[in-house]
């Protein structure tokens, strides 16, 4: 089996989810191969290469400096038809999953996103992904052998590849793959926490439970004393408290850190769908029947108000 690994970078650095795709493709035994597109791919190809990148396809042009669907589709689509590969696999961020659509509508191949494990049963490849508030774990297969199956994968949901030895390959595509009807006019930087809730590996979060808005610093101090970031749930969002980039959900982010802390949330199905595949759950709530701690590793029954202040001080403590 023949696997292909998009690896996604920004400004010239690899997204860390491109390790996380090769520890995937890795795990099955396949015959991996990564393509990574940039302005100049050369240096992030020999990174790609010493973590188990198996050959590493390297295409160099200035317009593949921002993500451009229509470039990036018809450069991969020739990489596609080149090397054959069996799979694709990408991780499930939006440029990954509007990327590895547009490639299955061109090739006519099956897709499954959200994976939270891969596995070969018979010689097939299979994506095992959560549905319908993850009451329901489904099982995928491409049934057409002969076209790539394409599949995203949760981020965190997969160890990142170990060190490994590749091999770097410069490909060429046709001039015409860089024409595209799409320009990018401008890049704006998002103003707010470093790391993305995707990429945090503790995270905590708050609902209504806190009461306002004007108690949110106390949820912040927990999370900087933790070095988490901030989430939140959907209902806080839609009341104006803080902004969407934070909203943990089926409408927000999907995540699965090492720890996720809620505080003040009821654990309505919206938000379990995006936060019930973390590895340590901990919620803190007044009423001991909320939903929340029917998935919570940890359940803390009590006031916030005096729970939150005092798990800050022992943690800055050290404790």
């Amino acid at each position: 089996m023949k696997i292909l690994v998009i690896a996604e970078q920004k400004n010239g650095v690899l997204d860390t989810s491109a390790f996380e795709a090769l520890g995937a493709a890795g795990a099955l035994g396949a015959e991996v191969m990564t393509a990574i597109l940039a302005a100049d791919a050369a240096p992030l190809a020999e990174e790609l290469a010493k973590h188990g990148g198996g050959k590493v396809l390297a295409i160099s042009n200035p317009a593949l400096g921002v993500f451009n669907l229509q470039i990036q589709c018809a450069v991969l689509s020739e990489l596609i038809e080149k090397h054959q590969p069996n799979a694709v696999i990408a991780a499930g961020r939006m440029s990954g999953k509007s990327l590895l659509a547009a490639l299955a509508a061109v090739t006519g191949g099956g897709m499954a996103t959200d994976a939270i494990d891969l596995r070969v049963d018979n010689g097939k490849l299979v994506a095992v992904r959560p549905q319908y508030g993850g009451k329901v774990i489904s099982e995928i297969a491409a049934t057409d052998p002969t076209k790539p199956f394409f599949i995203t994968l949760r981020v965190k949901a997969f160890n990142p590849a170990a060190a490994g030895a590749g091999e770097v390959i410069t490909e060429t595509v046709s001039d015409s793959c860089f024409e595209s009807a799409m320009k990018v006019v401008e890049s704006v930087k998002e103003s707010g926490q470093a790391v993305k809730l995707e990429d945090a590996d503790q995270i905590v979060s708050f609902g209504r439970g806190i009461q306002g808005p004007e108690n949110i610093p106390m949820v912040q101090e927990l999370a900087d004393s933790l070095g988490a970031a901030l989430g939140a749930s959907r209902a806080v969002v839609d009341a104006g408290w803080i902004e969407y980039k934070h909203q943990v959900g089926q409408t927000g982010r999907t995540v699965s850190p090492k720890l996720y802390v809620t505080v003040g949330i009821s654990g309505a199905i919206q938000h379990l769908v995006g936060m019930q595949s973390s590895k340590v759950i901990v919620s803190i709530n007044k009423d001991k029947d909320a939903p929340i701690f029917g998935v919570a590793t940890y359940g803390i029954v009590g006031d916030a108000f005096e729970i939150v202040p005092a798990l800050t001080e022992r943690f800055r403590q050290g404790g």
